[in-house]
């Protein structure tokens, strides 16, 4: 073994824009244009994008906000 440390290459993303799939520019990453960071918000503020959520109950039998759902 030697004492010299070894060089590594710096890792380059290889992601690509999750709307249309071409590379990201470096201004608006990880999309590759403003239109497609836009076209992302517009899904999220119609909510098409969804996250799932589970309301869970204590052991009282109430929401974890505390309020009883009818």
């Amino acid at each position: 073994m030697t004492d010299q440390p070894i060089l590594l290459k710096p890792r380059r993303s290889r992601a690509a824009c999750p709307i249309c799939g071409r590379p990201p520019a470096p201004e608006v990453k990880p999309f590759c244009s403003p239109r497609c960071a836009d076209v992302d918000l517009g899904r999220w503020l119609n909510e098409s994008y969804r996250v799932p959520v589970t309301e869970e109950t204590d052991e009282d039998g109430e929401t974890a906000s505390g309020a009883e759902r009818d």
